[in-house]
């Protein structure tokens, strides 16, 4: 059987923590798949809220899950998360970078991302689960990956985990997930963090 890939393996550590009637958050719905993605484990009698700034973006998403009433999108950077959605919520992906197919300028970028994340920390519940793709790979991509993993490094209370494919020797960076769930009690300074190479 073949070793998953990271948006797999983020979707089956999600899947773990929702439950029919449950909340989750696309912070950056892209083409859509995740949205679908989260709505499909909580049933319509939860609720899945999606950001994305690209009106393309939103549309496609919409396309994709318009006969689905628990989803609900809205045209707004994921940094507004906190201002339109109130929690708990049960778990928030983030698939960082540019939208396949669109515009490689316009992709997720480090001050944007760090209050997104922030702001769902904010709102996840305590049973909840954070999960970050992030792609190193392009042009911009390295500082967000970077900026995003020091983040879950200062991040108190969480247990962190990171799972990425090794790095070839071409050169090129892989994608890689980060994962947080609440710790019910932690010492200063003790995240727990391992890394899980493919």
């Amino acid at each position: 059987m073949a070793l998953p890939r990271v948006t797999e393996m983020a979707h089956e550590l999600v899947a773990r923590h929702l439950r029919p009637g449950g909340r989750a958050i696309d912070a950056t719905v892209g083409n859509g798949h995740d949205t679908l993605f989260l709505a499909t484990c909580i049933g319509t009698a939860g609720r899945v809220d999606g950001f994305d700034i690209q009106p393309e973006a939103i549309a496609a998403t919409a396309a994709k899950t318009a006969d689905l009433p628990q989803v609900r999108l809205h045209l707004l950077g994921h940094e507004e998360m906190g201002r339109i959605v109130a929690g708990p919520v049960d778990a928030i992906l983030f698939n960082l970078g540019y939208l396949p197919s669109g515009d490689k300028g316009l992709a997720t970028r480090p001050a944007t991302t760090l209050a997104a994340l922030d702001a769902a920390l904010g709102l996840l519940s305590e049973t909840g689960l954070l999960a970050v793709v992030a792609y190193p790979g392009h042009e911009g991509g390295r500082e967000e990956a970077s900026a995003v993993e020091k983040w879950f490094q200062n991040a108190q209370g969480l247990r962190v985990v990171r799972y990425a494919p090794l790095p070839r020797p071409s050169g090129n960076e892989p994608p890689c997930l980060l994962v947080a769930e609440r710790r019910a009690r932690t010492v200063d300074g003790d995240h727990s963090s391992f890394i899980v190479q493919e």
